[in-house]
């Protein structure tokens, strides 16, 4: 690692009603790469927010390559060279790769944007990372992975000297990820500062120099990576340790009655003929690799896709379901996997959201009842233990686990028996990862059944009573938890028909 080149000192932000961040410190070296992590709400993402000049800090310092600055906007900060790959991807997709990388910055013609010295800039940005995009490729037609590179390579483009990543692996394979830390590794050699956020233990280990753990806004120390262990940052993190043991043995009773019964389900190519049982109090875990069909046999079944043929029977009895309506209507509630497309209304309030799909019962006449509303969502908040200031708070200013436990509060608002949690923890912290695990374990406990899919090997081994594994779309394995392992469940998921 070389000299500092960035150093955040007592910073301090509040909002109303929010103490943000209480005197945080952050210190950047040249060619390191600084883990920067903590539970969701801790405060990692306003921190870069102040850095690149999104908010203002309320007290502090910044200095930068020796000089105290304070930027108005995230352009004066790209100016110099502090430069976000962020989590969600703000690229069009209608717009080449080239016109993406250099939108609000095209080389002119004249009065004519000049396409082919843009493709040229982008072929040598692309040479630098030694990666291969085609800059006349459509955004649209890429693959995540491949439009991760893109942004990675028009933060170059602002003679980056500081690259923010955040989250930067969540949607991405492991090839992918493999990529990834390859670009990095080459960005430290080339002595950019890199500031690496992420919830991901396994990562943090294999790419950073440096760890700095915040906890409820609050700086809490910095490590050197190789001398701690996961549990060192964990416990820093949350404040507490965290054990988060295999199931051995399923806790479902041997009588236990069976609650959804789906019969040679079929629903385009990557749902094909798939046969299970869930019983009463069970966690099923669906397992596999990605492309397996996991998530499209959990739409067909809730009725957001079509199915082309197969019988599906609740509690016995067999029913039509055609739509996500008709699912709700027979006790059936899905977390999707993207929250904030398909699982809250990010606009609304906390209130609006656990209510939306009971909304009939929360009508006094043509008006809803806001006192009913407003009970039943603060049990609720008080149950799941939501971090909220209040009910009446934008889901859009809570955390990624916190907006999480808002769609589980709608759908037991609901009184759903069978529940379908699709990657129940992706993007969400240690800290709220356990909670949400031991409300799963409780939400069975008292006689729901939940089917999960998870991409997480040790979420399933942790979590599954039973586990379905898939391949291409097809039913490749059922073990019990007492005889799963890794090494089984993987087996099952490479096994093409």
């Amino acid at each position: 690692m070389g000299e500092v080149i960035l150093t955040m000192k007592g910073i301090d932000k509040s909002f109303p009603g929010v103490h943000a961040l209480d005197h945080v410190d952050l210190e950047v070296r040249k060619g390191e790469v600084h883990a920067l992590m903590g539970e969701n709400g801790a405060g990692k993402s306003t921190l870069m927010k102040v850095l690149t000049g999104i908010y203002s800090k309320d007290a502090g310092t910044i200095t930068f390559e020796g000089e105290e600055v304070e930027f108005s906007n995230p352009r004066e900060a790209q100016s110099r060279g502090i430069v976000i790959v962020h989590q969600e991807l703000n690229m069009l997709n209608h717009l080449t790769v080239a016109q993406n990388i250099f939108i609000g910055r095209e080389s002119m013609k004249g009065k004519l944007i000049d396409d082919a010295k843009m493709n040229e800039e982008a072929k040598k940005l692309f040479a630098q990372l030694n990666i291969e995009i085609d800059p006349t490729e459509k955004m649209g037609n890429l693959t995540v992975g491949k439009q991760q590179m893109c942004e990675i390579a028009k933060a170059i483009s602002h003679e980056a000297k500081v690259i923010i990543f955040d989250e930067p692996s969540a949607a991405l394979t492991e090839a992918e990820i493999e990529e990834l830390f390859k670009i990095i590794r080459d960005l430290r050699k080339k002595q950019l500062g890199i500031v690496y956020i992420s919830h991901r233990m396994d990562e943090i280990k294999v790419i950073t120099d440096r760890v700095t753990v915040m906890r409820d806004g609050g700086y809490v120390g910095t490590l050197i990576t190789e001398d701690c262990t996961k549990d060192d940052i964990i416990s820093m993190m949350v404040g507490r340790v965290i054990y988060e043991e295999p199931k051995t043995e399923s806790a479902v009773p041997k009588d236990a009655p069976v609650v959804l019964k789906v019969e040679n389900l079929c629903a385009g190519k990557m749902v094909q003929n798939v046969s299970f049982e869930l019983h009463k109090g069970e966690i099923l875990g669906f397992s596999g690799l990605m492309g397996a069909g996991r998530t499209e046999t959990a739409r067909a079944l809730f009725g957001a896709d079509p199915k082309e043929s197969g019988k599906i029977f609740v509690n016995g009895k067999e029913v039509d379901i055609r739509s996500p309506k008709d699912a709700v209507e027979h006790g059936i509630g899905y977390l999707s996997e993207d929250r904030k497309r398909y699982g809250i209304v990010v606009g609304k309030s906390v209130s609006e959201n656990t209510t939306m799909a009971s909304l009939l019962e929360f009508m006094k006449g043509l008006f809803i009842n806001k006192k009913k509303e407003t009970d039943t969502t603060e049990e609720y908040v008080e149950l799941l233990k939501t971090k909220t200031p209040s009910v009446d708070q934008l889901v859009v200013n809570l955390s990624g686990g916190n907006q999480q436990k808002v769609v589980i509060a709608k759908w037991l608002v609901k009184n759903c028996d069978i529940l379908i949690f699709d990657e129940p923890t992706r993007g969400i912290d240690v800290g709220a990862k356990s909670e949400i695990y031991h409300l799963m374990n409780e939400l069975a406990a008292e006689g729901k059944s939940i089917i999960m899919i998870s991409s997480e090997m040790t979420e399933i081994l942790r979590m599954s009573d039973r586990i379905v594994v898939m391949c291409e779309g097809r039913k490749t394995g059922e073990i019990d938890i007492s005889e799963a392992t890794q090494e089984r469940i993987m087996h099952a998921a490479t096994l093409r028909n």
